[in-house]
């Protein structure tokens, strides 16, 4: 009797530590939902919120097109200076509402409920294409120094050489600098955070960083 006594107590033990795993398991099971679902909300808010960005953005690209289109028609050609700078600045600005699009597009297309490593490639895409269409907008910089230039300017006026010349050339520099070094290998240096201290990195970056927490607390 002692020892079926026993047996049974064992047993009765066993059914409450099993008992206690499966709620311990059932607790974790929906603390990882609540959390999984306060993550992709707080990402989607991001994305949301990059969006109207970008088509704001994108709204205010259009209107400088139009505005750059008319000067350069106005012009006819009759400062090739002035014509080329802004057909540069146009032709830069129409790739970056282009991107501005794609941008959108894709953002609408990440589906929360997918795997988690879906999204994070995703967000990635949206990432690097953010860093390779800012290397190519900056492009336009140096033909904002050069769209007043004109022949009698140049030949005649030595304050050309003095000061317009060489701004046009640091700004040169500079743009080329800016276009080899803007890249993922320099997110963490200290130029490249002020530089994309913009709502549209931080957007992405805080969207990555949701999705990398719900991975995070799965492992």
């Amino acid at each position: 009797m002692e020892e079926q006594e026993l047996i049974n107590i064992w047993k009765a033990y066993d059914k409450k530590i099993e008992e206690a795993r499966v709620l311990n398991l059932q607790s974790w099971a929906l603390n990882l939902q609540s959390f999984g679902m306060i993550q992709t909300q707080k990402a989607k808010s991001k994305m949301d919120s990059l969006i109207r960005f970008k088509g704001r953005a994108v709204f205010i690209g259009l209107i400088y097109v139009l505005l750059l289109a008319v000067l350069i028609y106005g012009n006819h050609f009759a400062n090739m200076y002035f014509t080329i700078s802004l057909t540069m600045i146009l032709l830069i600005t129409v790739y970056a509402i282009l991107v501005y699009i794609k941008h959108i597009i894709l953002i609408k297309q990440l589906k929360y409920d997918e795997s988690i490593t879906d999204t994070q490639k995703k967000l990635s895409i949206l990432q690097t294409s953010t860093i390779y269409s800012t290397r190519i907008a900056w492009l336009q910089m140096p033909f904002y120094c050069t769209w007043f230039w004109n022949t009698q300017w140049i030949l005649h006026d030595i304050t050309f050489w003095l000061i317009a010349f060489p701004i046009t050339m640091a700004f040169t520099i500079l743009t080329v600098w800016l276009y080899r070094n803007i890249s993922y290998r320099n997110v963490n240096k200290k130029w490249f955070k002020i530089l994309f201290n913009t709502p549209e990195w931080k957007s992405v970056r805080k969207a990555t960083e949701f999705m990398c927490e719900i991975e995070d607390y799965i492992s």
